[in-house]
């Protein structure tokens, strides 16, 4: 980034063939010589864009921009936006936002963009994300990073937009699948609001004075490396070591986000090179001190919304399938028939023990699969919740299972979000916390 003032940002909200929403306060169209207030229905006609309510229609070409006369003021209302898209706790509610409301029209569907300022967008990150009841230098700490994650994915975009050869996310041989899932697939804005990308949903997420504080008392602050703005990236919970970036993406190796154990002394009583599967096997079975191993519901209820409660395994975790029900789910998930599952094997292990490429073995057919998030997406009918596994078999009443004992939630890659809450719980500041997961980073104010 080279600018030295605070960025507009464009959020891809939601995509439908008829949208609800509702404009509180005016919102100009055009030349500003018309005004929109109340609800409307966002659809396409012959590949045009109409607002139409009960009285009014607003034909457009294929996009149109709402912009609120005045901002402090006004604010829109998405009706039925789906949160947490193929994770366990997806559902649909309503969301309300500040900015301008921007609607564009890809494959026969309406798309709604928000665009705003970028540290406004971040006050309902940190509240989207997290709880807003978290402690300042935890909420100072992700203000940064997802500051700085934000402005390298523009970075990114810019530069990838001028490069000739395409950018491949994913490689495939009739015996092995490598797929990984960034965000390069957004055209029409910069970021989307849903966890592919970061949470944002705007001012539903009610903020509070120490978010407010948060933000503005690190604003304009990044991580840097070089004169490189930081790809800071981070995970609900590390599982004890953090990931290699280029074991969960593109093949690029950043110095700043590197193999660590999650703890502020050495580890003992544990072999800690998870690339090797015995050792892999035994620290996922153990119980390894670390930050992020923490059952403090206080802590816990200060980091994680309430959907995110919803889950209580993050440090270690067990699902159990029989082989009938992995068969099928598997086939579902992949849309390869590979037959009565017979083998789940580890091919790969990154540095956290999460598996980068895992074979699996069927009667009709077998294949490897990755990165982790390719595996996690095949193994349950959401997301399981990271690929730092080892199977286990057994048998009941003459079937065979599997069982998989896991570590961990997410990619495993930079900031440990349950981590840093307990260094933030624990008295560490938000510079700390920020240089135990980034190594030689600097954070920098750019504007």
């Amino acid at each position: 980034m080279t600018e030295q003032r605070a960025p507009e940002i464009s959020v891809g909200i939601v995509s439908g063939s008829g949208l609800t929403f509702t404009l509180n306060g005016t919102f100009k169209y055009g030349d500003g010589s018309k005004v929109l207030t109340g609800s409307y229905t966002a659809l396409t006609r012959d590949g045009k864009l109409l607002l139409q309510t009960e009285d009014d229609l607003v034909e457009a070409g294929s996009e149109i921009i709402l912009t609120p006369s005045v901002y402090e003021n006004c604010s829109f209302t998405l009706h039925a936006v789906t949160i947490g898209v193929d994770f366990h706790w997806q559902r649909n509610e309503d969301q309300t936002f500040s900015g301008m409301l921007k609607f564009i029209i890809r494959g026969g569907l309406v798309t709604a963009i928000n665009i705003l300022p970028v540290e406004d967008y971040l006050l309902s990150v940190i509240s989207s994300e997290m709880s807003a009841t978290s402690s300042v230098e935890l909420l100072k700490a992700h203000a940064v990073i997802s500051r700085s994650w934000l402005l390298a994915q523009i970075d990114k975009t810019l530069r990838l937009s001028e490069e000739t050869e395409r950018y491949r996310t994913s490689f495939v041989t009739a015996t092995e699948l490598t797929r990984w899932y960034d965000r390069e697939d957004h055209k029409d804005f910069d970021v989307c609001a849903d966890d592919h990308c970061q949470r944002y949903q705007g001012i539903t997420r009610a903020s509070t004075q120490v978010v407010e504080h948060a933000v503005r008392e690190t604003d304009g602050e990044v991580l840097m490396s070089g004169d490189n703005i930081c790809d800071a990236r981070y995970s609900k919970c590390c599982g004890g070591i953090t990931e290699l970036f280029e074991n969960v993406w593109e093949p690029v190796s950043h110095p700043y986000l590197q193999r660590l154990i999650d703890n502020s002394k050495p580890q003992e009583g544990y072999e800690t090179d998870l690339t090797v599967e015995a050792n892999a096997v035994e620290w996922i079975r153990g119980n390894p001190e670390a930050f992020c191993n923490t059952r403090d519901r206080e802590i816990l209820g200060q980091v994680l919304n309430n959907y995110d409660q919803e889950t209580n395994d993050f440090f270690r975790w067990k699902v159990v399938y029989s082989q009938s029900e992995l068969s099928m789910l598997i086939r579902e998930r992949t849309g390869t028939d590979f037959g009565t599952v017979t083998a789940l094997v580890p091919m790969t292990r990154g540095t956290s023990g999460r598996i980068v490429r895992l074979k699996i073995t069927g009667d009709r057919k077998t294949m490897i699969i990755g990165k982790e998030l390719e595996i996690r997406k095949a193994l349950s009918k959401t997301h399981l919740y990271s690929s730092a596994f080892f199977v286990e078999t057994a048998e009941r009443a003459g079937e065979p299972f599997f069982i998989l004992h896991g570590a961990g939630w997410g990619h495993g890659v930079g900031l440990c979000q349950i981590g840093a809450a307990v260094m933030g719980a624990s008295g560490y500041t938000y510079r700390e916390i920020l240089a135990h997961y980034f190594v030689n980073a600097a954070i920098k104010k750019i504007y």
